[in-house]
């Protein structure tokens, strides 16, 4: 079986640089995590009155309420058999800002419907979002966001685009640094840039083989709707 990212990106998975592909190759049949540390040179917010927004968000590990430069970085991408029996694996961002960490939740499900990977945001994956893959013609990894959706017991509704963000992300390899390089932007479509960051990383792999993904990454709520 190929990892969830292999089945999202289909023949494109073989345009990524052969970095990409190792690191998105993480799943459970590789028997391996991939941690990555770095700085992030600019976490960016938009306009004074989205930092509320951002504040409650940043309550649930979803986005970073604050702003700044050369902050030290971590991502952690652990695969692991959820409580539906679903392959999912964490993107679990934390940015270490003077005095205070913040971390970004995610963890992600293929859903063999639509052909997607499904985005849960948040500790308790409230916010869902398909995410459609590409790879550029450099090799890059590109994500972009659909739809979001706010799940809780019997609701399902789409969020309007009115309060919604899109999110773009760009992950490549720089082989004269020997780092990986990433930037996302999230936008509005009414009222522009939300949120934002870039920087770069480097990454480890870790077996996992035999272990539990690590508690402190699993979110408190699983949903059951892909």
């Amino acid at each position: 079986m190929t990892s969830i990212f292999q089945r999202a990106l289909g023949a494109d998975f073989e345009r990524l640089h052969p970095r990409l592909r190792r690191r998105f190759s993480v799943g459970l049949d590789s028997g391996e995590a991939c941690v990555g540390r770095g700085v992030m040179e600019e976490v960016r917010h938009g306009r004074g009155f989205v930092r509320p927004f951002l504040a409650l968000g940043g309550s649930r590990n979803i986005l970073v309420p604050r702003a700044g430069r050369n902050i030290p970085f971590t991502i952690e991408n652990f695969p692991y058999p959820d409580s539906y029996g679903r392959e999912t694996v964490t993107f679990v961002r934390t940015f270490r800002f003077p005095g205070q960490v913040h971390r970004f939740d995610a963890t992600m499900v293929f859903s063999p419907e639509r052909g997607t990977i499904v985005d849960y945001l948040g500790t308790h994956q409230h916010l869902a979002t398909d995410l459609h893959f590409s790879a550029d013609r450099t090799g890059a990894l590109i994500v972009r966001s659909g739809a979001h959706r706010f799940r809780e017991g019997r609701v399902d509704v789409r969020v309007p685009e009115v309060i919604g963000g899109d999110a773009t992300l760009r992950e490549s390899y720089d082989e004269a640094a020997q780092c990986f390089r990433v930037q996302v932007s999230v936008v509005n479509r009414r009222f522009g840039p939300l949120f934002g960051y870039r920087g770069s990383f480097t990454a480890e792999y870790v077996q996992t083989a035999g272990h539990d993904v690590p508690a402190r990454l699993r979110p408190v709520r699983e949903e059951a709707r892909v």
